[in-house]
Parts: structure tokens; C-alpha cells; sequence
């Protein structure tokens, strides 16, 4: 007890060595609470479990260096292999989250669209989309809408065609026309502008994804996993309404909800109030 105490003693001689032990804590605390945040926001409990031990283990052997030298020495390179892990199993958010501070502009490949419309512009390009995916779902007519309210990756406004024009439901709707050359990609809108249509986007990789859906969901998936939008899907099969976001695709919107989310994600509304039931998939 008494080394214990001398030891203490020895870490705390001065109050320049308390501020750092207490700064050299609060890193620990924070990064540790950030790790398991974002491994729970990716579904990862049994990570967040290994990640715990693993931080055990090489805690206590690394307290452990002066009497086993060879293990506290590997083991003190745990967090390492740790944040060595999370670049290989969660590439897509780590790439948006890189993408989101990207700099230059140019160089990052971002086309800054403008966003200089009114509340009763934005609130009307709302309603016209709700109006032209109800009227989709009713036919089932498959549709893929992305909402973006930041930049946008230039790689996949090129892959589109070019309208910059007003958004409206006969516009909408005739883009996704069986028979209309655009209608199998995807419509990017900004603000109360359709920005581009018949736009490719990139598919999710993930494994556990209903085998049901099809490239429509998993497209959307894949966008809103790399970029921070908004993803609307209309089910060519079932006429079923789906939003996606964050990499995660809920199913079974109807029009109230659909109007929420979007307000929400516009801006227009300050808390979301979609209510109902919706199944992730």
C-alpha cells in the first residue's frame, strides 16, 4: 500500500504532471466514447464488446511491461489495430466522412448547385414530389429520388443528364416513364430545382440486406452511406414507398410521412413528427 502510495506521490510531484494525467484521461474517455458511438450507429454490438476486452486486456498487460516485456510491448499496440480495423470494415462511412471536408472544392469533384429558393418555393417542391410518388406508387412505377441539401458529387451528376429545371409532378412522373430514356437512374433534386436525371449510383456493399429488394433500394443505400442525402423509392413491384438514409432504408412511407421526412430534411421543419410503422430492411 504504501508503494502504491509513493507511486501516486511520483505521478502527482507537480501540477503541470496532474493537468497532463487528467488531459491524457479525458482524451482516453473521449475517444473511447466516440469509437463505441459510432460502432453502435453501425449496428456493431459484438465489436463494441471486443473492442471493450481488447482495451482490457491490453491495459492490463501493458501495466503489466516491466515484468513481461514482450507482451506489454504488442499489446500496447491494440488501439492501433483497432483504428486499423475500422478503415476495413466501414470504408463507406469513413470516405463520407472525408468527403464532407474535402478541399479544394474543385479538386474534390463537388458541383455546388445554388440553393436561392424561397420557404413557399422549397414547401411547394415538397408537395410536388409527395403528389408524383403517390401518384408512382399507385401504378407502380418504379422511381429513385435523391434530395440533397449540400453539394453534390460531380461524378454522378455526370453519369446523368443535365436539367437544372423547376420541380414539378408531371415532370417527375414523365422522367420515370417506362418509355422515357431516363427512367431507369436517378433523379437528383436540390432545393426546388431537379438538378439531373438518369444519374448511376453507386450500390451498397453490405451483406445483410433483404435479399427482396432490388437495385432501386440498394443504390439508394449506397448513395446515402457515401453522401449525407436523402433517397426516396418507389417499388416497380410492389409500388411500396421507401426512404433511405445514413445507409440505413426504411419501408412503407405513405404521404404524411413522406411530407415529414422531407420537411425535416429540408429544413422546414425543426423536429421530425413521422409516426406510423416502418420496417428497416
Amino acid at each position: 500500500m504504501q508503494s502504491f502510495i509513493n507511486n501516486l506521490k511520483e505521478y502527482f510531484a507537480t501540477p503541470l504532471d496532474t493537468c497532463l494525467i487528467i488531459l491524457d484521461m479525458v482524451i482516453l474517455a473521449v475517444v473511447t466514447y466516440l469509437m463505441c458511438a459510432f460502432l453502435r450507429k453501425n449496428n456493431a454490438a459484438r465489436l463494441i464488446k471486443l473492442f471493450a476486452a481488447a482495451t482490457i486486456v491490453g491495459v492490463c498487460f501493458y501495466s503489466l511491461r516491466d515484468k513481461m516485456p514482450v507482451t506489454g510491448y504488442i499489446m500496447s499496440f491494440v488501439v492501433l489495430i483497432v483504428i486499423f480495423a475500422y478503415f476495413t470494415m466501414f470504408p463507406h462511412e469513413l470516405k463520407r466522412g472525408l468527403w464532407k471536408i474535402a478541399s479544394p472544392r474543385e479538386s474534390a469533384g463537388i458541383y455546388t448547385a445554388k440553393y436561392d429558393c424561397s420557404y413557399e418555393e422549397l414547401q411547394q417542391s415538397v408537395t410536388e414530389i409527395v403528389k408524383a410518388v403517390q401518384n408512382m406508387s399507385k401504378r407502380n412505377v418504379g422511381a429513385l429520388i435523391v434530395i440533397a441539401t449540400d453539394d453534390l458529387p460531380m461524378h454522378i451528376i455526370e453519369s446523368g443528364t443535365r436539367l437544372d429545371a423547376y420541380v414539378s409532378c408531371q415532370l417527375l412522373e414523365s422522367i420515370f416513364n417506362t418509355k422515357a430514356p431516363l427512367h431507369d437512374g436517378a433523379v437528383y433534386i436540390r432545393g426546388d430545382k431537379i438538378i439531373a436525371a438518369g444519374c448511376f449510383l453507386p450500390l451498397t456493399q453490405k451483406i445483410d440486406v433483404d435479399k427482396d429488394i432490388g437495385t432501386r433500394h440498394r443504390a439508394a443505400i449506397g448513395v446515402t452511406e457515401e453522401y449525407d442525402h436523402l433517397a426516396i423509392i418507389v417499388s416497380e413491384e410492389t409500388g411500396i414507398i421507401s426512404v433511405a438514409r445514413g445507409g440505413e432504408i426504411e419501408r412503407y412511407y405513405d404521404s404524411e410521412m413522406l411530407t415529414d421526412v422531407l420537411e425535416q430534411n429540408c429544413g422546414l421543419r425543426a423536429t421530425l413528427s413521422t409516426s406510423g410503422k416502418r420496417r428497416k430492411k
